[in-house]
């Protein structure tokens, strides 16, 4: 509770009514947040307020720097805060404090530092002590610009007059340099426009240039274009003529070597069945052994009706192995039609690739020539295939079916020599089984191929 200057306390309401009609004057907010700091160090942690604890620890410096608007907001708000700070001040500055108390501060002190204490402390008639220090602070900024400002002026002045001065003695020297600039500019506008002259004489010139240059061009593409159409003509021509050489000495290979085939192949044929004959039907060496003279009771013989019982379906794999089997057996396969019964919904590429891979385990297995024909008459460039080992890839030409191929393959092949041919299409079963050949269904190959 604050005094009266007779020592006696004074009433709350009389204290609440002495306040601030406006927020502190700048300079005497700073003071009163240093004074704050440096007092703020001989406090206890418990007597200070909850948001200036973090700066206990912190130099009177720092706290200044970093809490200063906690610290101002805690004087304005936390009057216990405010009578502890004001209590280490009467310590730390007895002679002013006292001063203040009884209503007469020193005339030789910084009425900051009078506003500050009064600030902190609360005297009686401390707001006319803070309001003093504020338009005390604000006459003495005034009177510092003031004179700043008059020194400004005079140096502002000086410089008018040298200017002045300067002005004086250049303006003949600028108005004779502006004359001969004027000269010299009549004399760079006659040379610009003789240049502008030669100019519109050298741009015309360069016009008639590229005139005559794009028609030389025009001669140029058009002879280049004729020259072009009759290489491409010479091309084509040299072209037909390799052909037509190609084909005649494919022609001539052909003729040499279909016929010595054909007869190769049913004598290998014939000699392959000639030695199966020898072999099934070839005596023992000898009409007795040892052995038949002991007695015992042999095994009972198959009959030829128990061979029948054993004929195989159309639909065992075990079929196809009987025919792979015959000597110089030639097995010709419909690519597409057994990919697409095995496997449809893979790509085209795939599918070729597992077929294949199949028919080259096959074709070790069982040695038999095998082929594999696809249909190419609706492919827009070759197929890059490297085939298998032991398999024969073939594709049909352009206007041809696969079916058609197969055909030819059978035609070509001499009588008597075993062709199996896979396929489910009807009409090349029916065609070819004509011609001499076999007919197998797809299921059945792949039925075989599964078992690899």
């Amino acid at each position: 509770m604050q005094e009266t200057p007779g020592g006696e306390p004074r009433p709350e309401r009389q204290r609440a009514a002495e306040a601030l009609d406006r927020p502190l004057p700048e300079r005497v907010r700073h003071k009163v947040v240093t004074l704050t700091s440096d007092a703020l160090g001989a406090l206890t942690v418990a007597e200070l307020p909850g948001p200036l604890r973090q700066y206990a620890r912190f130099t009177p410096a720092r706290r200044a720097r970093f809490g200063g608007n906690a610290m101002a907001a805690a004087l304005e708000t936390d009057t216990a805060f405010r009578q502890r700070i004001a209590a280490r001040l009467r310590e730390l500055d007895p002679e002013l404090t006292e001063a203040l108390r009884v209503g007469s501060p020193p005339a030789a002190a910084d009425p900051v530092d009078v506003a500050a204490l009064a600030y902190v402390t609360r005297p009686e008639g401390w707001v006319k002590l803070v309001a003093a220090a504020g338009e005390e602070a604000q006459r003495a900024q005034a009177e510092k610009a003031g004179e700043e400002a008059t020194r400004e002026l005079a140096r502002l002045r000086a410089e008018l007059a040298q200017a002045r001065e300067a002005g004086r003695d250049g303006g003949e020297r600028h108005r004779a340099e502006l004359e001969a600039a004027r000269r010299e500019m009549d004399g760079l506008n006659r040379r610009l426009r003789s240049a502008q002259s030669d100019v519109k004489r050298g741009e015309a010139a360069l016009r008639k240039l590229r005139a005559e240059l794009a028609e030389v061009r025009a001669q140029a593409a058009a002879q280049k274009a004729a020259s072009d159409s009759e290489a491409r003509r010479l091309r084509a021509r040299a072209a037909e003529a390799e052909s037509a050489l190609e084909a005649g000495r494919r022609a001539a290979r052909e003729d040499r070597g279909v016929a010595d085939m054909r007869v190769r192949l049913l004598l290998d044929t014939v000699l392959d069945a000639a030695q199966g004959l020898r072999r099934e039907l070839a005596l023992p060496p000898a009409a007795q052994h040892p052995a038949d003279t002991v007695e015992a009771v042999e095994p009972g013989r198959m009959s030829p009706k128990d061979v029948a019982r054993r004929a195989l379906s159309e639909e065992d794999p075990a079929l196809l192995d009987q025919l792979l089997a015959l000597p110089q057996v030639h097995l010709l396969v419909d690519g597409y039609n057994v990919t697409k019964t095995g496997y449809p919904t893979m790509p085209l590429e795939k599918q070729r690739l597992r077929l294949l891979g199949g028919l080259a385990v096959l074709a070790a297995q069982s040695g038999a020539e095998v082929t594999c024909v696809f249909d190419g008459a609706e492919l827009a460039s070759p197929v890059l295939l490297a085939p298998p080992r032991g398999v024969r890839v073939l594709f049909s030409k352009p206007g041809q079916t696969a079916d058609e191929l197969i055909r030819r393959l059978v035609r070509a092949e001499p009588a008597g020599r075993p062709v199996v041919v896979v396929s489910t299409d009807r009409e090349v079963a029916d065609g070819v089984a004509e011609a001499g050949a076999r007919p197998v269904a797809s299921a059945l190959l792949l039925r075989r191929l599964a078992r690899t």
